[in-house]
């Protein structure tokens, strides 16, 4: 069975940093765009970031812009997601996605991992 596997959840103070990552598992996803999603709880899911497959464009939701970073190696076919700074308002579950045709539209992405909870606390 192909999915995503997400990992590097966890709870962690106002100001503190998690780096997530995301491995493919069951199939190979090294040349499709790869993006990060997140869901707080009562909201819908929001992009967060994406990245395309040669690393050469990456987008980022405004919310996040200059303290989360996405990154990824095509050769261990995982992503990443450096958070830093966090705030108690990133508290969500956050999921990895693949797509062949984006990298931030999540109707438009082909395969989801499960997720991993991020609780920052005040």
């Amino acid at each position: 069975q192909v999915q995503m596997v997400e990992s590097g959840g966890g709870l962690v103070q106002a100001g503190g940093s998690l780096r997530l990552s995301c491995t493919a598992s069951g199939g190979t996803f090294r040349s499709w765009g790869k993006g990060w999603f997140r869901q707080a709880p009562g909201k819908e899911r929001e992009f967060v970031a994406g990245i395309s497959w040669t690393s050469s464009s990456t987008l980022y939701a405004d919310s996040v812009k200059g303290r989360f970073t996405i990154s990824r190696d095509n050769a261990k076919d995982t992503v990443y997601l450096q958070m830093n700074s966090l705030k108690p308002e990133d508290t969500a579950v956050y999921y990895c996605a693949a797509g062949r045709a984006s990298y931030t539209r999540a109707e438009a992405m082909d395969y989801w991992g499960k997720g991993t909870l991020v609780t920052v606390s005040s």
